[in-house]
């Protein structure tokens, strides 16, 4: 508990999320006391008004009990009140802790802190609050609109295909739908989850309007060029989307000493593929919106509804860290046919695809939802080393010679460029297979961390 010097500090910084000043004790003041509960906990100082100015507090005989009853009569909480006296002013703190069970309700209603107010929070978020109480993801709950008539057998067997073929889940090809679902968790209180709907369903959209991708090509601003909504269950939609990619983007040839040319599309599909599974997997289902797909002269835009769950941030998102599927059905049964290699690499692969082709590093941002931006490269003037190619292998030696160890993108701004180009993943591609330089993570190639050293033979090669 804060002393009165404690609290006088506070006042002086104003208002914030975790404080708040009222003047009385009020029907206001416990709709405060349930926001600081369902958000971080706070304290709220009565006896002082919005602008920090010191008014006092009425206080009577058992007014701290009084207060005390209330707030646990109408909300279920128990917080500590102190009594300070501060410029011979009574003023009353009360202090909340964030409540570990959720949502705490005043009347019916929660409320939340938002910055330094107080707000309702919306059925959308009451709805997670719950979820999450009970351990539960939205695409665990049985459906109640829907039956077994609504799941398509051709989908289920499609699946049970692609997991053998997989090999993380074995199932037996002769089981039945209705026994798949059940023994996989896809149907619960005898009705489908909302999982297997938009997993195995006839038609998800009848029963989830916004379980779809909505792709476009666009120039300048928002001028559209054309645009389409890619429908159906999510594996439909992964492979749709991909199938638009390859509509719409530029390919060129590479003459490989085969028979065959290399074909190289201006973005990695799939680091691109890898981005549409993410959106599609963990974007949040009870958001209207539909993921995104836009597609510009110089970048593309994959959006998906729905901010990172709580415990993740975007500085931890290119670092190891824990997968928290928003949709742990969904994701199980992505992982089972390969959609998902290893829950929590997903964000590690596409930086490691997207530079390997030579672009910057993908781009995330919380934007009212996650956004993945694809860049291409800036261009390149003509006086960079890149415009003598055949000086670069040399280059990249003479470089690693005085560096323990570097990444591509550390030798990349020795060279003096801003992004790690394609001649540059070529020369450092040829590199390795003469094992002139060598890896320093040998046993995960397109390692984020992965960096490059230069062994013997390199030194020999470079000395001569």
């Amino acid at each position: 508990m804060a002393r009165t010097a404690g609290i006088t500090s506070l006042i002086r910084r104003g208002e914030s999320e975790t404080v708040e000043f009222k003047e009385s004790f009020g029907k206001e003041a416990i709709e405060t006391v349930c926001a600081f509960a369902n958000t971080k906990g706070g304290i709220l100082i009565i006896g002082v008004n919005d602008k920090g100015v010191l008014q006092g507090a009425q206080i009577g005989k058992n007014i701290l009990k009084n207060w005390a009853d209330r707030i646990a009569q109408e909300t279920g909480l128990q917080p500590s009140i102190m009594k300070n006296h501060i410029q011979r002013k009574n003023i009353m703190s009360i202090h909340i802790q964030e409540s570990k069970i959720k949502p705490v309700m005043f009347h019916g209603r929660a409320y939340k802190r938002v910055g330094g107010t107080t707000r309702k929070i919306t059925m959308e978020e009451l709805t997670r609050m719950i979820l999450n109480n009970a351990g539960a993801t939205w695409d665990e709950l049985p459906e109640q609109r829907a039956g077994m008539k609504d799941i398509d057998t051709f989908q289920v067997k499609a699946f049970i295909r692609l997991a053998n073929e997989v090999g993380r889940r074995t199932i037996p090809s002769r089981i039945s739908t209705a026994q798949l679902l059940e023994k996989l968790g896809f149907i619960r209180q005898g009705k489908p989850t909302r999982a297997a709907i938009l997993l195995f369903g006839k038609n998800p959209q009848k029963f989830y309007l916004q379980a779809l991708i909505k792709a476009g090509r666009f120039k300048e601003g928002n001028l559209i060029i054309d645009d389409r909504e890619i429908e159906g269950t999510l594996m439909d939609q992964v492979e749709g989307a991909m199938n638009y990619f390859r509509e719409r983007l530029q390919t060129r040839f590479e003459m490989t000493g085969k028979p065959q040319r290399k074909v190289v599309w201006e973005y990695p599909l799939e680091a691109l593929r890898e981005a549409v599974v993410n959106s599609i997997c963990h974007r949040d289902y009870m958001e209207n919106g539909n993921t995104q797909i836009r597609i510009y002269d110089e970048n593309i835009f994959i959006w998906n509804p729905g901010n990172l769950p709580d415990g993740l941030s975007l500085e931890m998102l290119k670092k190891p860290h824990r997968s928290i599927p928003r949709n742990r059905l969904v994701a199980k049964a992505f992982f089972y046919i390969g959609l998902i290699e290893q829950w929590g690499s997903g964000i590690e692969k596409m930086v490691s695809q997207a530079i390997d082709h030579g672009l910057p590093e993908p781009v995330f941002e919380e934007m009212n939802g996650l956004r993945v931006i694809f860049k291409k490269p800036e261009s390149q003037p003509e006086s960079q080393p890149e415009s003598q190619p055949e000086s670069l292998p040399q280059k990249v030696l003479e470089i690693l010679s005085r560096q323990k160890s570097l990444s591509k993108y550390g030798i990349a701004l020795k060279l003096g460029q801003k992004e790690v180009s394609g001649q540059l993943n070529k020369v450092i591609r040829i590199l390795l297979s003469k094992k002139i330089i060598a890896f320093t993570i040998p046993s995960r190639p397109n390692s984020r961390l992965q960096k490059y050293r230069l062994v013997r033979k390199g030194k020999v090669s470079y000395e001569k």
